[in-house]
């Protein structure tokens, strides 16, 4: 894990929301308490919405999946070792030997298999400016749920971190500041796609402004009382591989969302920006045909 201020890892969506519904820990957390208008729904509306996901139309990405640093065409190579009968061999199968068979002998060969046991990670930073209008988040949180959606249906062992990542302080370089992370698991490997919840999680503003505040509102109180004074944060924002737990340190990390980049403004240019982004990753071709 990362230096700084972390909370554990959550493991599971449900999980994300168990933390984000405990007893806060502080008697002013944003969580429940901020402006609904701003957050983009009521503490209620959010919860449901992150139990039930959020039902938006999600663009149809016909994409080419590459390589993945061979995680999702390439099967993962295994060993085991396979018992073979002969008139030699190291033990006696005492069984075949009463029955009278001269191939009573077992020796054991090494035999590969192929396994579908790696998983590609994939890291999403959910934290951005408090200035971020609605528009800029669900046009970029759109574009990355249905990149995800293509990838994950095209290669079964892929999971989705959610990262929070800020600075205590706005240092100008936010160097010297210290930093407080977290991330949350929101697809598991081979889990059944639920693009409902995957779509909340990456497009509505209350994700970040209602149940991740939530998480850190109930928090251990020396930790989660240094929060709301700072605003929850301040940038960068972005997420880095050493935040997620040590089986996750071979993962594609994705840029956070700035305020006021030019991207954003439309659903086209944020899926423009975002096929651009997989692409220099490795992870998917250069071009993708989009519909919807």
């Amino acid at each position: 894990m990362s230096a700084g201020t972390t909370i554990p890892p959550i493991w599971s969506w449900q999980d994300f929301i168990d933390h984000a519904r405990a007893p806060d820990t502080i008697p002013n957390g944003s969580g429940r308490l901020s402006n609904s208008a701003w957050a983009g729904a009521t503490w209620d509306e959010a919860i449901s919405l992150a139990t039930d996901g959020w039902v938006m139309p999600l663009p149809e990405v016909d994409l080419a999946v590459e390589a993945l640093r061979e995680h999702l065409s390439d099967h993962a190579q295994a060993v085991d070792l396979a018992p073979v009968w002969d008139v030699t061999g190291s033990e006696v199968d005492v069984a075949t030997y009463l029955s009278g068979a001269p191939e009573c002998m077992i020796d054991y060969v090494t035999q590969r298999r192929t396994s579908r046991s790696r998983v590609v990670t994939l890291l999403i930073p959910s934290c951005y400016s408090q200035t971020v209008p609605h528009a800029e988040v669900i046009n970029r949180g759109a574009a990355l749920a249905a990149l995800c959606s293509a990838i994950i249906t095209a290669a079964h062992s892929v999971e989705v971190w959610f990262g929070y990542a800020c600075k205590m302080s706005p240092s100008p370089d936010g160097a010297s500041a210290e930093r407080y992370s977290a991330v949350a698991r929101v697809v598991s490997a081979g889990e059944p796609l639920n693009v409902p919840r995957l779509m909340f999680a990456t497009a509505h503003p209350a994700m970040l402004r209602r149940l991740w505040f939530g998480v850190w509102d109930s928090a251990e109180r020396s930790i989660a009382e240094r929060l709301p004074p700072a605003n929850y944060g301040f940038s960068p924002n972005d997420c880095a591989v050493a935040d997620l737990p040590p089986e996750g340190h071979d993962a594609y990390v994705l840029p956070a969302l700035v305020a006021g980049a030019p991207q954003w403004c439309s659903p086209d240019s944020a899926m423009a920006w975002c096929i651009e982004a997989f692409a220099d990753m490795g992870m998917i071709a250069g071009t993708a045909d989009v519909t919807g």
